[in-house]
């Protein structure tokens, strides 16, 4: 019989807890935190979305980031392996989990290879007077419905994001994932902060500050508004869909895994606030050199990025400078992010079937590249993507959180098992206050969440979309995790695995 330490050192691990928490907070710190926070944070009262912002992320992100980082750390296994030792009918969530990281990677790393491409954009601004004609048009060449032509500008930069990230998931634990993220994240760190403080610079940078902090106190009287901030903390710290699961495993027994989840959440809020100082700011000095409010310049996501940003760097003084920080920060948050994600596939495969990494990595990563570059670097790959974005974040991260909490609070009552590891070690004790939040708070706040966004896409079409696409690109594939989670979880492990026997094998290393 395999013993557990054998099988953990085949597995890999990071070299010291500093390692883990860069690890974490790359993955954390994606474009979302960029992209997404400031826009949720003006629509959400500005200045007084603070409230919900903090509130959520003390009684639901830090607590269900615990969670996470027990079930790794204590069971030692990637997402399906780690369900699978706190209950064997547990092992569905974590395969519910991969399927949705799958999703996840396949789209996500074309908006990296469109940073890429607006790097180079940003030195020659490429885009010219009109940014979303130059986006929709000339660069990503959009067609309604679904269109298999080729777009050369997309196709090889997304080939680029797949070998690049091909290497480092090959390369393993520390030397790879590891690595990239003490490399990147003061590198990231140190452009953004850069950014920002260009940003601040420019003429009407304090209009748009005004706009994003003064504080529309009548907002917190709004549920949708508390509602949006607990989803905008649970998308943005890379909880409930198996990253922290994972990372956790490959960090040493006696770590201190809550301060650790503090140091990573505080960090990740710590730089969604920076990127809303450095957007409002350059918000506000378009807002001005066109003479306008801010409100009529103001966008998230891709619209943000690729079109507002492309439009302040061409009236920015340094606009040069302004755009290669601006999406050199998106490449590198988002290499990072997607490293996280594809980790969480890669050790799964690797934890059922016994691979090695070059053997799982080449077996996850050249399907999901050959799937990315098919549907992405085409004319239909915007729609695809924002359809699929969608429906997997709201029907698939949140939903798998609600089922995930009660499995583990009510279905088996790990609570206090999991409280009693993190405390062997942990500088922040868990105790009642964390129960409660975790079965109660938790589920019924991500529960609000999800109804409220189903009730609003079944009245309404999202986007307008065609019900074909959105029944095939987004309800199908939040349905096809689903499915592929309850499949999986009822295959058979080698025998060797230490799945029935984790338990005891695992008291005795503890008392050892």
């Amino acid at each position: 019989m395999t013993t557990t330490t054998e099988a953990e050192k085949r597995r890999g691990a990071f070299s010291s807890r500093t390692v883990f928490i860069l690890a974490a907070i790359g993955s954390a710190v994606g474009l979302g935190n960029i992209w997404r926070f400031p826009y949720v944070a003006y629509e959400g009262g500005g200045g007084a979305f603070i409230v919900p912002y903090i509130v959520a992320l003390l009684v639901a992100g830090l607590p269900f980031l615990l969670m996470d980082y027990a079930l790794g750390h204590r069971y030692r296994g990637s997402a399906p392996l780690a369900f699978a030792r706190l209950r064997r009918w547990t092992e569905g969530i974590g395969w519910w989990q991969v399927a949705i990281c799958v999703a996840i990677a396949v789209y996500y790393a074309a908006v990296v290879a469109w940073s890429i491409r607006y790097t180079g954009f940003s030195l020659t601004q490429a885009w010219g007077d009109d940014p979303e004609s130059f986006l929709m048009n000339d660069f990503l060449q959009r067609a309604e419905g679904v269109s298999f032509t080729v777009v050369p500008g997309v196709l090889v930069p997304l080939a680029l994001v797949w070998v690049v990230t091909i290497a480092i998931m090959a390369f393993g634990v520390q030397k790879g994932v590891g690595a990239t993220a003490v490399v990147f994240i003061p590198v990231l760190l140190v452009a953004f902060t850069a950014l920002v403080v260009q940003a601040l610079l420019l003429p009407g940078a304090v209009e748009g500050l005004d706009a994003l902090f003064t504080p529309q106190w009548a907002a917190l009287l709004e549920p949708g508004v508390w509602g949006a901030a607990f989803g905008q903390i649970f998308f943005s710290l890379s909880v409930g869909f198996g990253i922290m699961i994972t990372y956790s495993s490959y960090v040493g027994r006696k770590t201190d895994m809550t301060g650790s989840g503090l140091v990573v959440g505080l960090s990740n809020s710590g730089f969604e606030l920076l990127a809303g100082i450095g957007v409002f700011a350059a918000l506000g000095f378009l807002a001005q050199a066109n003479g306008v409010q801010v409100t009529e310049v103001v966008a998230s996501g891709i619209g943000l990025a690729f079109v507002v940003f492309p439009a302040i760097i061409s009236e920015a003084p340094a606009g040069a400078l302004i755009g290669v920080l601006f999406f050199g920060s998106l490449v590198l948050a988002g290499i990072t992010s997607l490293v996280s994600i594809l980790e969480v596939v890669i050790s799964a495969v690797r934890d059922k079937f016994e691979l090695t990494r070059i053997r799982a990595t080449l077996l996850v990563t050249v399907p999901a590249a050959l799937v990315s570059v098919a549907f992405f670097s085409t004319a239909s790959g915007l729609s695809v993507l924002d359809i699929v974005d969608h429906f997997v974040n709201q029907y698939g991260i949140l939903l798998v959180a609600v089922i995930s909490t009660l499995a583990v609070a009510w279905g088996v009552r790990a609570l206090p098992g999991l409280a009693a590891h993190l405390n062997r070690s942990g500088s922040v004790r868990l105790g009642r206050w964390w129960y409660v939040l975790v079965g109660g708070v938790i589920p019924v706040a991500l529960t609000f969440v999800l109804v409220q966004q189903l009730i609003t896409d079944l009245r309404t079409p999202y986007e307008g979309y065609p019900m074909w696409m959105l029944a095939v690109f987004g309800w199908g594939v939040a349905v096809a995790a689903i499915l592929f989670g309850l499949l999986a979880g009822r295959s058979r492990w080698k025998a060797g695995t230490a799945v029935e026997n984790f338990e005891a094998e695992h008291d005795r290393e503890d008392a050892a």
